[in-house]
């Protein structure tokens, strides 16, 4: 499934219609595509459905979704902001064939009927503006959205009270008992489902007006596009669905598209198989290079979670400050007898030189702090092997690589990369305020064409980009986003796992895009397990086996 910008959407649908897809057959397709994804969500038989519909082709999938929702048993009225007619607009033609209510905003004094119908509706349809909105809303439709706001507010009011969910105490003072009690269910709301985007959404670069309606359920046409991905406008979409439209991907306009989101039968095909008469030979070793004595539970957790992951051998190269401890919290591991103390250094490389071609993996940096000599000579180490094992490097060994003149010349070939937005600046030698400011997926595009390595650049919908011979690059967006898993450690996890699907054969690029599903999934997992927050780090290596794709 390809992300699109919006000129790259324009371009497919552009040259499907010049191939015999015709733009009436692709609206009529995204239409009851978006209806057959509210219907399979939603009771829609009886439920009154509000369509707000736009003036342009965003208007046009509102009416032609709106129409198979009341062929499916709904009460829908649509609400017009610009008037249409019949003789122009068969759509429309279709609405008034089938005798549907349609209201016009023009002819609306002050609102009076759209409140009215709010105040009786299960479910809006936002069809007011589509992907190509870039101006903020203003003038007429500015004030039509504050009175959809809060007549959406009304009438949650009404359904709460409708439900008996009503507050206790008018006085406004809590009482012990309500403290102490369970949290009450959310109150019943309408649901607020978007077509192809909320209306008011940058759709390349995920800017959000104010007024824009927050959905529950986006569903997209042909492709998601980039700012579904991007925040604030991520959090504005909801549920994300997309729905064909009978675009070719063999089409140059679809094929030359450099980003894709990742799915769950994609990555489960491409897991690293585990044969009956396999042992821990077969699903491989692994170097962890990690901790120091400010650190010292970083290369736990990465070796934990490369254990989970699968990894039949996990060596932990760790100064023994870490050492000391480390079996009685980790006996699955082993751990090399290195002479350094609190810091690995140069004779840590020594000690470590003979044994690096046995590995099929190399982990290196979690909790190093400032081992820097140490972490540059290893580099060396592994450059000189004749076939040295794909590495990742994370954490403080993105630190020192960043403080190092021409760096990407250091890295062995097929290196993975994994900074969240702080680490990257470092490694851009840029402001963090300007990596956050940036478009962060059309930025993992350029640094792994540029640094000629595997990205992970790790964010809420992580992005993971590749060097390409013909595109220069390509990358993977990772569909969840989950606060459980912003806690202190999820990152060094993450980097095990990634690096155990590295240790059983599976190519950088894979590696990175399956262990970071992979992360994705355990966060949703402890989510509805737990909640969004107090999940530790060993909890998330510990749910690996439990979700693996």
């Amino acid at each position: 499934m390809k992300i699109f910008t919006v000129d790259q959407m324009i371009a497919a649908e552009k040259e499907a219609d010049a191939h015999g897809q015709s733009y009436a057959a692709m609206m009529e397709q995204a239409g009851r595509g978006g209806a057959e994804a509210i219907m399979a969500r939603y009771d829609v038989p009886d439920k009154r459905i509000l369509v707000l519909v736009g003036p342009g082709n965003n208007g046009g999938d509102g009416l032609v979704a709106g129409r198979y929702l009341a062929q499916a048993g709904a009460k829908v009225v649509f609400y017009l902001y610009k008037e249409r007619t019949a003789v122009d607009d068969p759509n429309f033609a279709q609405i008034q064939e089938l005798d549907l209510p349609v209201l016009v905003a023009e002819h609306d004094q002050r609102y009076r009927v759209l409140r009215l119908r709010l105040n009786g509706c299960d479910m809006v349809l936002d069809a007011l503006l589509g992907t190509g909105v870039t101006r903020p809303i203003e003038g007429e439709l500015a004030q039509l959205l504050r009175q959809v706001r809060a007549g959406l507010d009304e009438r949650a009011q009404i359904m709460a009270e409708e439900a008996g969910i009503v507050d206790a105490d008018e006085s406004g003072l809590t009482t012990i008992t309500a403290v102490f009690s369970p949290s009450p269910a959310e109150p019943p709301r309408p649901q607020v489902i978007a077509v192809d985007c909320p209306s008011g959404l940058n759709c390349d670069t995920g800017d959000l007006d104010p007024l824009t309606l927050a959905a529950d359920l986006t569903v997209t046409f042909g492709g998601p596009k980039q700012g579904h991905f991007l925040f604030p406008g991520a959090g504005a979409c909801g549920q994300l669905v997309t729905a064909d439209i009978g675009l070719n991907p063999r089409h140059a306009s679809v094929k030359q598209v450099r980003l894709r989101v990742a799915l769950r039968e994609k990555i489960a095909a491409k897991m690293p198989d585990r044969p009956l008469d396999g042992h821990k030979g077969t699903f491989g070793r692994v170097l962890i290079v990690a901790g120091s004595s400010q650190y010292r539970g970083a290369a736990l957790l990465s070796g934990r979670g490369a254990l989970r992951a699968g990894a039949g051998l996990v060596a932990i190269a760790t100064p023994e400050v870490v050492r000391h401890t480390a079996v009685s919290t980790l006996p699955e591991a082993t751990y090399p007898a290195l002479s350094a103390t609190e810091l690995l250094d140069d004779t840590a490389v020594d000690e470590l030189r003979p044994t690096l071609p046995h590995y099929k993996a190399v982990l290196i940096g979690p909790g190093l702090d400032k081992a820097d000599t140490f972490f540059l000579n290893f580099l060396h180490a592994l450059n000189q092997l004749d076939n040295p094992p794909p590495l990742v490097i994370d954490a403080d060994g993105l630190n020192i690589l960043a403080q190092q003149a021409n760096w990407p010349a250091l890295l062995p070939p097929h290196t993975i990369l994994t900074p969240h937005p702080a680490e990257l600046a470092r490694l851009l030698d840029q402001p963090l305020a300007e990596v956050l400011a940036a478009n962060r997926l059309t930025l993992a595009l350029d640094c792994a064409a540029r640094w000629d390595c595997v990205l992970v650049s790790k964010s809420a919908y992580t992005a993971v980009a590749a060097p390409h011979p013909k595109h220069g690059s390509v990358g993977t967006v990772i569909p969840v986003a989950a606060p459980v898993l912003g806690t202190a450690g999820s990152g060094d996890v993450l980097a095990g796992v990634i690096t155990a699907l590295l240790g059983q054969g599976v190519a950088a690029y894979d590696a990175a895009v399956m262990g970071a599903f992979w992360h994705g999934r355990v966060g949703a997992y402890l989510t509805a397990k737990i909640g969004s927050s107090g999940v530790l780090a060993s909890e998330i290596a510990d749910a690996l086996p439990y979700t693996r794709p």
